[in-house]
């Protein structure tokens, strides 16, 4: 191929870009986004759902889901189950803390098809009738929340933080518990909560 092919090839392939990119421009931004929403139709048809089975505080729920749905919009919106919160979506914050088989996880970064055949507590779950749990009596008593928007999530931790033995010192739970965030700054008295939950010698 001869320079002069060449110089021509590389015109064509040009023109044809700056044609394709201006034809982009010049198309309404309702075509563009109706041509999005066809193909999130149909990506979404392509995606059937899948027949789960989770057991939520001692109660087990079959049913077909998406297999995209995080647990913690499983709990929220299928099993209205709002005690868990919804609070960065990021994995970063706490407030979406749930325990899976006596495991404390972020529900907003677990699909809920991950937990089929496991046994899922929630804060709804901790208390025994109207005999509340003796973390929740133990953050009442010491005003471990403020606004009360992260306390379901940091109770979860607190009660997963005390069975795993990390709240042996003050120094261990403010580690173990780091991850749960508290924006009113509630945190000496989350400690002096679990503390008391702790050497209260009741089973938590």
């Amino acid at each position: 191929m001869d320079k002069e092919e060449t110089s021509q090839n590389s015109r064509r392939d040009f023109l044809k870009q700056t044609t394709l990119i201006t034809a982009v421009a010049l198309t309404p931004a309702s075509a563009i986004k109706a041509a999005d929403n066809q193909l999130d139709e149909r990506f979404a048809e392509a995606i059937e759902n899948v027949s789960c089975s989770i057991e939520v505080n001692g109660t087990m729920h079959t049913m077909k889901i998406d297999p995209r749905v995080t647990l913690l919009d499983y709990l929220r919106e299928r099993l209205q189950l709002t005690g868990t919160k919804k609070g960065c979506d990021y994995g970063q914050c706490g407030a979406c803390t749930v325990h899976v088989d006596g495991h404390r996880i972020n529900s907003c970064l677990t699909l809920a098809v991950m937990t089929d055949g496991k046994k899922v507590t929630t804060i709804e779950g901790l208390a025994k009738g109207s005999d509340l749990h003796p973390m929740q009596a133990a953050f009442i008593k010491h005003d471990g929340f403020q606004c009360g928007y992260c306390t379901p999530g940091q109770i979860m931790s607190a009660v997963a933080c005390v069975r795993e033995g990390h709240a042996e010192n003050e120094d261990d739970i403010r580690e173990f518990m780091s991850g749960n965030i508290c924006r009113c700054g509630a945190y000496p008295n989350i400690v002096a909560a679990i503390q008391e939950a702790k050497n209260g010698g009741q089973n938590i």
